[in-house]
């Protein structure tokens, strides 16, 4: 019997010294072959000595914001799909964690996300995407891990200051209440918990969200700590023993894969909490491949988490994207698995939240790294990637140069694992189309006649993993339909009695929120509207407009006419307007030009080229006043623009030579409640 089997293991051995790449004409060969052909180093993988760090986990970031807003409106099957693409195991990129932002109804990078209280007696735990997202990844993947973290929050918190520490236990209390509701209304239980993204954090806010979390019984939640630099919030646990105690993380954004003295003094686990944030090309890949390694190898990094999850986002929003991959077409299912999704397989399928790094892990010789991981009952996951300086640049910080050159890089078994006899092989090669694989399995690599030694020919931008798991799968479905434009004729009515999402379809608050509204009282044509429900202006993270806003359609569009109803809530001082043309949003939304027709509860109306209001076409009277729908008609046509108030013309051929183009928009003058209904728009081009 034992001759049969070392019979067999020397025919696979001859296979794959002739045929180990495959069709992918790579060579994966014992070091018995090579060692005759060139020197090169050996890297020995041993664990005698015993293991590294204890690896968290790879994983993705939604929200921050928005990123995730035209993904519920997918039809099916294309949105389960893409949902499969992310969580599923052994299918896709299989993210060990998923982070969600706390929507906090401010503007937080592509748009806003609502809170679960907009006011101080308000609790709603099914407003926006998040809980739905949460629950289709658990769906797929019981043992994912959970994050959350606040970006903006709801201006009540702030007491007039654009401060969310004003009151610690208050603010504690709302983000306690955050986790509370997860589990009671959705039977999520989040497992990490933020501070506040990218900006101040308050040392005894920390301690009492601390208190307030064990009090609830909420023990098992760990604090991640304070998701921007690695300093001060290192220097400050140095200097303080309790908050040390508290913080159970230190998490830090686009660590460049270095790290500062103080946070390794900590003894704390490091994560790069956020990073990535590059366009999804195969430079997106390459950054991404290089950081998942290097973080470790360089920072001792223990998860790695990328800003963002699917770019499902209008795409001339900043950051286009700058996803896993791309689900910006609802309308017509169209998506696109893109490769940075197979990049984060190579890590992800072959490893779990739990195993530990091996001690020996490191750069190679001519460029490139390796990282080795096992789960402590024999099996082992080996990382080699040598992405070059020009195709794995992230969007920050700056990369030094560095060099890549063909290599053959010999690696030695050690320890526990010099009895392993095979080795899966999965290979990834970006760039040139007609040389470019995505997460192809090669033929496997046999080493019981080679001491636990083999050799892996390298050339530039190549990802291996070479692995005892024989799990690993890349998943596929039919191709997904063509992408299509958004359509030119788009109507809207809003009347969905139970909807499943606060928001209406393809719109994107960019500053406000913008929610489906039940008019108990009007039985007639208005009973369902959209309605803008923030009557305060929250505590921002990015530069929110004065003006809610929310936009939807194609930003190419140029002629067109929008109408629809409006309905002021607030007499006096209320307005609301529709727009087209509009160019800019998200962080930038601030400085948003277009075409604006707004009126005003005061009986006037105007028509601005921004929504700020500085550039002005047109002004006057006309007979408005709050608590009567109106319906409000743009025409926008070459250099000229149009306005109609309940079907007759209240200006007309208005010069409008910047910009050419952009989305429509509804929204208010001011932090105030509006209804719009009958929404629609025609576009000729």
């Amino acid at each position: 019997m034992a001759e049969r089997l070392l019979q067999a293991s020397r025919q696979r051995r001859v296979k794959a010294m002739t045929a180990a790449a495959g069709s992918a004409g790579r060579t994966v060969v014992p070091l018995l072959l090579c060692a005759l052909l060139v020197p090169g180093g050996a890297y020995v993988l041993d664990d005698s000595d015993g293991l590294g760090r204890e690896f968290d986990g790879i994983g993705a970031v939604s929200g921050g914001g928005a990123t995730s807003r035209l993904l519920v409106n997918y039809p099916e099957p294309y949105r389960s799909q893409i949902l499969d693409y992310l969580f599923k195991p052994n299918f896709g990129a299989s993210l060990h964690i998923l982070k969600v932002e706390i929507g906090g109804d401010g503007q937080t990078t592509d748009g806003t996300e609502p809170s679960h209280m907009h006011y101080a007696l308000d609790e709603n735990y099914f407003r926006g995407y998040e809980w739905w997202l949460m629950k289709e990844a658990k769906k797929r993947n019981p043992n994912i891990i959970l994050m959350g973290l606040p970006w903006s929050f709801p201006g009540w918190l702030g007491k007039g200051f654009n401060w969310p520490y004003v009151n610690l236990q208050l603010t504690a209390y709302y983000v306690m209440t955050w986790i509370v509701g997860a589990k009671h209304y959705h039977d999520l239980d989040i497992d990490y918990i933020g501070i506040w993204n990218e900006r101040s954090f308050d040392i005894n806010y920390i301690k009492v969200l601390r208190r307030m979390l064990n009090y609830q019984g909420l023990d098992r939640v760990k604090i991640i700590a304070s998701d921007n630099l690695w300093e001060p919030i290192s220097a400050s646990m140095l200097l303080d023993s309790e908050l040390l105690e508290v913080i159970d993380v230190i998490g830090a954004h686009y660590p460049g894969t270095h790290i500062v003295k103080d946070a390794k003094l900590t003894k704390k686990k490091l994560w790069s909490s956020e990073d990535f944030s590059t366009v999804n090309s195969d430079v997106g890949a390459g950054c991404l491949g290089r950081i998942l390694n290097q973080n470790y190898i360089n920072g001792y990094m223990t998860a790695t988490i990328a800003w963002n999850l699917v770019a499902s986002y209008y795409e001339q929003l900043p950051y286009g994207r700058c996803g896993l991959m791309t689900a910006q077409e609802p309308w017509s299912g169209h998506y696109v698995v893109e490769s940075p999704i197979w990049v984060s397989a190579h890590t992800t399928q072959f490893t779990q939240p739990g195993w530990y790094y091996l001690k020996t892990v490191g750069h190679l010789e001519k460029g490139g790294s390796y990282v080795a991981l096992t789960d402590g009952l024999g099996n082992l996951t080996i990382i080699v990637e040598t992405m070059s300086h020009k195709h794995s640049k992230c969007i920050r910080p700056f990369l030094p140069y560095f060099n890549v050159s063909h290599q053959f890089a010999t690696f030695v078994l050690k320890g526990s694992f010099s009895e392993i006899p095979e080795l899966q092989v999965w290979y990834t090669k970006l760039g040139k189309p007609s040389t470019r694989f995505l997460f192809k399995q090669l033929d496997s690599l046999w080493l019981l006649d080679s001491s636990g030694t083999f050799t892996l020919e390298l050339q530039e931008d190549e990802l291996f993993t070479l692995t005892t798991l024989t799990t690993g799968g890349k998943g596929s479905y039919p191709l997904p339909p063509k992408s299509q434009p958004f359509p030119r004729i788009y109507k809207d009515d809003f009347d969905v009695d139970y909807p499943f999402f606060s928001e209406a379809p393809n719109f994107a608050d960019q500053t406000g929120v913008f929610e489906y509204f039940t008019n108990i009282e009007d039985p007639g044509e208005h009973r369902f509207t959209l309605r803008q429900v923030l009557n305060q202006r929250p505590i921002t993270w990015a530069a929110d407009a004065y003006n809610t806003i929310s936009i939807i359609g194609d930003y190419k569009w140029s002629n067109l006419t929008v109408t629809c109803d409006v309905y002021i809530e607030t007499p006096e001082k209320g307005g609301v307007f529709i727009a087209g043309r509009v160019n800019k949003g998200g962080i930038l939304i601030r400085s948003a030009r277009g075409v604006f027709f707004w009126i005003f509860a005061n009986g006037t109306y105007r028509v601005t080229g921004d929504l700020a209001g500085w550039i002005i076409y047109a002004l006057g009277h006309v007979d408005v006043t709050a608590k009567t729908w109106y319906t409000l008609t743009l025409i926008i046509k070459g250099r000229f623009s149009s306005g109609m108030l309940n079907g007759r013309y209240v200006w007309t051929n208005i010069p409008v030579s910047f910009p050419k183009n952009g989305w429509a928009a509804i929204g208010t003058h001011s932090f105030e409640f509006a209804q719009f209904d009958n929404f629609h728009v025609e576009a000729t081009s």
